[in-house]
């Protein structure tokens, strides 16, 4: 590889806030806040709202939104006006 254009490629922990999970990885992505990890060692932390473990795809957890009641909800409201 030639020396100098790479990224810093180091230990980094992903915390998903609203799932209240989080994971150690590798990546060039980096941070000023820092988390002790379980094994005793301090890495940078990157928040981030959705991950695998709050994921609707992955939960199973899909909600179902009804677009043809709100195509039509949506007409009546500004069609009535219409002459």
């Amino acid at each position: 590889m030639k020396e100098g254009i790479h990224p810093k490629y180091d230990f980094v922990v992903i915390r998903d806030s609203s799932a209240d999970y989080s994971f150690l990885t590798r990546s060039t992505m980096t941070s000023d806040q820092k988390i002790k990890w379980e094994d005793g060692n301090e890495y940078p932390v990157i928040d981030v709202e959705i991950s695998s473990a709050s994921h609707p795809f992955y939960t199973g957890k899909q909600k179902l939104v009804d677009t043809a009641g709100r195509i039509e909800k949506f007409r009546r409201k500004y069609q009535s006006g219409k002459k």
